[in-house]
């Protein structure tokens, strides 16, 4: 019989992904001006931004397995709802604050917790046929981008409110999230699907990567996503710091353009990834997307020549098109290339990944942006361009692998 999430499924997922975007993204232009109340000097504020956002993803990196196996074990639906309660306790940390120490708390209770986006993937891979799930990974995309658009304008409209506005925000929607969730969310991973028992090694992060790479037409895809996720967090990491220091933007503005992004991020993902796979295949669009970001990435880079807002504009919104088109398309070869079994291990695999790049791509991004302000465009634009060289060596197996596993 042919799995399709029902309308109830399908509707929550996409909203907790949306939701956790919201939240997510409602830090990115709030962190630079959350550090100045900390710290003084713009060297500093960079250090403490990035450490921030690495702080996170280093406990959600070692987190991330344990998340993972413990959802193949015993279900999606417990790990999901344990996630969402640890963002909110990292939110309420983040907006009472008092000390630095306090913020970095919160961040490593989220991190510990951080779960959810990885779970409502797994859980999306339950209910849905592996030739399907680029189409609906990407629509777990869309409510991403969505996510991601009214984020950062809300953070930047909020924080005129006062800085701890946004993160109280935060708080109160993964709430709502987690109540839905509570009273409405069935389980997806049926119980002939699931392993019988865990072993000590699947909670090792390092171990769960031998795993995964055991199969080795994962080992392309995930050094691929390495590679862009460091140079998107880079990205990410760094902007709001570059947009304050080198156009002299408030929080509100940064929100602005992150909205302009978000909106394509959804276009891309809501529609144009349904569109392109079936013609062309997730590994063509895949490696489409890596060549538009890298575009992009150079555009942004000479802004810090020529302080122009249209062409950070084009810049920004290029790169969020490539990645609109390649995250839901490796996330389907992924996916693919994995049996029922590994759904879960393969997903947290995927976070800690990505929890990796997040650790990396803030710190070197403003460790390179003391050297000159375009370098960390510069550095992301080289990264996602030696991920699309990956991906093109490894087509061939890629496909292959694909084909046995259909």
């Amino acid at each position: 019989m042919t799995r399709r999430p029902d309308r109830a499924q399908l509707v929550f997922i996409s909203a907790t992904v949306f939701l956790s975007f919201i939240g997510f993204s409602i830090l990115v232009p709030v962190l630079p001006f959350l550090a100045q109340e900390y710290v003084s000097g713009s060297d500093a504020i960079a250090l403490v931004t990035g450490l921030l956002l690495s702080s996170y993803a280093l406990f959600s990196f070692l987190a991330a397995p344990a998340l993972g196996a413990v959802s193949d074990r015993w279900g999606r639906r417990p790990v999901l709802l344990v996630s969402l309660a640890g963002s909110v306790v990292g939110y309420l940390l983040l907006g009472i604050g008092g000390a630095l120490w306090v913020l970095f708390l919160g961040r490593v209770i989220d991190g510990i917790t951080g779960g959810n986006v990885s779970t409502a993937f797994a859980y999306m891979a339950d209910v849905t046929e592996p030739a399907d799930r680029p189409k609906y990974y990407g629509l777990l995309g869309a409510a991403a981008g969505l996510g991601f658009m009214f984020g950062p304008p809300i953070g930047g409209f909020a924080a005129a409110i006062s800085i701890s506005a946004p993160l109280f925000f935060a708080a109160a929607i993964t709430l709502l999230n987690l109540a839905w969730g509570y009273l409405l969310l069935p389980e997806s991973l049926a119980r002939e699907h699931r392993v019988e028992r865990l072993r000590a090694s699947e909670l090792n992060p390092l171990a769960q990567f031998a795993r995964v790479f055991a199969l080795p037409s994962l080992a392309p895809l995930f050094g691929t996503a390495f590679l862009f996720f460091v140079g998107f967090n880079a990205m990410e990491g760094n902007a709001s710091v570059y947009l304050k220091d080198v156009f002299h933007w408030a929080a509100r503005d940064i929100g602005t353009v992150l909205f302009v992004a978000g909106a394509f991020a959804a276009f891309t993902q809501g529609y144009l990834v349904r569109k392109l796979v079936p013609r062309l295949g997730a590994d063509r669009v895949a490696m489409l997307g890596l060549a538009i970001g890298v575009a992009g990435l150079l555009l942004a880079a000479l802004t810090a020549a020529v302080v122009s807002t249209p062409l950070l504009y084009a810049g920004a919104i290029l790169f969020i098109v490539g990645d609109g088109l390649y995250e839901p398309s490796n996330n389907g070869l992924i996916s693919g290339a994995a049996g029922p079994r590994m759904q879960g291990r393969v997903q947290g695999a995927n976070q800690s990944m990505q929890s990796i790049s997040r650790i990396l791509g803030p710190l070197l991004a403003n460790w390179v942006y003391v050297l000159g302000s375009a370098l960390p465009w510069l550095t992301e634009a080289a990264l996602v361009a030696a991920g699309l060289v990956v991906l093109a060596a490894a087509l061939p197996s890629v496909r292959a692998a694909m084909a046995r596993a259909a």
